[in-house]
């Protein structure tokens, strides 16, 4: 097969560039499921962002510490609209610029700005580190926020001896129409999605907020069946400190995270022979001898547990706790006649009279 994710569903919870990062993920033949966590919201008042900018104006900063490209390029367009950018970009061009990652760099350099270092991990944390070591006491630092107020990263400079300017540019808020994200969650919980996508670690406290009393459940399934794969380390850390095992590439970029999910969900995929067939068993399909037969949920239930105990006979009831809440055991046989027919595959699925089904496994 060419498509390395056909079969597999993917959610994507950014709202920024989820387009870009649905078309990457259909381009090898994902379904995605899009269900934005958070969105961001330019500051309505904009009074605070005025006063951070004539702080920087009246007192230049020493360092500036630029978090995002959407931030820097957003500050400098409202200095422009005040009339002050040319005064903005002079008093930032002698200080000591701290990029956090490339799209905050090509901000800075789209403005004619220079930066002078990088974190390799994307941190706050090694930005923190960095200019401790390199000395800030009674230094002006000019912190570009990143959605919301980062106060260990404040308090930290501030303790060095650092006087820190906020700058708040956009906010994150909850999303227009929550219920595509309590969708995902239902998903999720039910292992009918393969992996769930994150851009942002806010996207993934949102998430696991939004689950309420149901985190636990859904901090299972990332656990043990459902990916979650992240942009970059920064953005699994709220996930890494719950126990979740998380995919992530080593440069945080769309396209590796795409690389990271093509290389990791295949692997993960059960394969076994039955019947005289090569069976793969993907999100919402099944390979049958290299072709791919999509199922509907129900049928896909029974594969799995089936699959999950091969070659051993399952009763009915035993199916039947697989299958939605209030069906019965004719729609086990249902599911199961809708399995054999959606396979193609004569013998697979085999009846065992008065017992129940069994996989015909080789």
């Amino acid at each position: 097969m060419r498509d390395e994710l056909a079969g597999f569903t993917v959610g994507v919870t950014a709202d920024r560039r989820r387009d870009e990062l649905a078309a990457l993920l259909q381009r090898h033949g994902a379904r995605v499921v899009f269900a934005p966590a958070l969105r961001i919201v330019p500051l309505a008042d904009d009074t605070e962002l005025r006063a951070a900018t004539r702080a920087c104006l009246d007192r230049p900063p020493d360092v500036l510490m630029a978090d995002t490209g959407i931030g820097m390029r957003g500050w400098l367009e409202a200095a422009e609209g005040w009339g002050l950018a040319e005064p903005l970009r002079t008093a930032l061009r002698e200080a000591y610029v701290v990029a956090r990652g490339p799209k905050a760099r090509g901000a800075i350099r789209a403005a004619g700005l220079h930066d002078q270092w990088s974190p390799a991990s994307e941190s706050c944390a090694e930005v923190v580190a960095h200019l401790r070591d390199r000395g800030v006491a009674g230094q002006v630092v000019a912190m570009q926020l990143h959605g919301g107020q980062q106060p260990e990263c404040t308090q930290a400079l501030v303790a060095a001896g650092a006087t820190v300017i906020a700058v708040p540019v956009y906010r994150w808020a909850p999303p227009t129409d929550p219920a595509p994200l309590h969708r995902l969650i239902d998903l999720v919980i039910d292992r009918m999605v393969d992996a769930v996508t994150f851009t942002s670690a806010p996207a993934a406290e949102a998430l696991l907020r939004a689950a309420g009393d149901r985190v636990d459940q859904v901090l299972d399934a990332f656990r043990s069946a459902v990916l979650a794969s992240c942009v970059g380390t920064v953005t699994a850390e709220p996930l890494r400190r719950r126990g979740v095992p998380v995919s992530a590439p080593e440069r945080a970029r769309l396209g590796a995270l795409v690389r990271t999910i093509v290389a990791e969900l295949p692997r993960r995929a059960v394969t076994l022979k039955a019947a005289g067939h090569l069976l793969t068993l993907r999100g919402h399909a099944a390979v049958v001898d290299g072709e791919l037969r999509p199922l509907a949920p129900a049928p896909m239930a029974v594969l799995r547990t089936l699959s999950a105990s091969p070659g051993r006979v399952l009763s009915r009831a035993a199916l039947l706790r697989t299958l939605p809440r209030g069906a019965d055991e004719h729609a086990v046989e249902m599911a199961v006649a809708r399995l054999r027919a959606g396979l193609k595959a004569p013998g697979v699925v085999q009846t065992v009279v008065k017992r129940g089904y069994r996989l015909r496994v080789d």
